[in-house]
């Protein structure tokens, strides 16, 4: 990755954490209209953060995963820019090195597990068909 991408993307947290401070200090009355701008802002950032740091494969898998886990989506975004933001990334990230990561961090996390207790011993309507 070259320094002046990294820069940007330094810039870019750089304004991010500077606006998380600003919202910690102050309470205005136009809070919402600011906290929307900010949002957005912050938003944009990550987009255009994640386009230097992703190739299109991998961006649209990362985009598939966000349709149906959106949490999970966002802990690998957050996990790719703060891989972007310490140097650790030498290059674009590709779909099987996208793959790798989801992997280790499914690793991580235990899944929900769905327990089934099935009822033994109460009278069913096909009982009545062996007679």
């Amino acid at each position: 990755m070259e320094d002046a991408e990294l820069e940007q993307i330094r810039k870019a947290r750089l304004e991010q954490l500077k606006a998380q401070s600003g919202a910690a200090g102050g309470t205005g009355g136009s809070g919402s209209q600011e906290q929307a701008q900010r949002q957005q802002q912050e938003a944009e950032a990550r987009k255009s953060i994640l386009n230097q740091i992703l190739e299109p494969e991998a961006a649209d898998r990362l985009g598939r995963i966000r349709l149906v886990k959106e949490q999970r989506a966002s802990d690998i975004e957050n996990r790719l820019i703060m891989l972007a933001q310490t140097g650790q990334l030498r290059q674009k990230v590709t779909e099987d090195q996208l793959k790798e990561l989801l992997n280790a961090m499914a690793d991580n996390k235990e899944e929900e597990k769905i327990v089934v207790n099935r009822r033994k011993g109460w009278e069913d309507d096909d009982d009545l068909l062996d007679l």
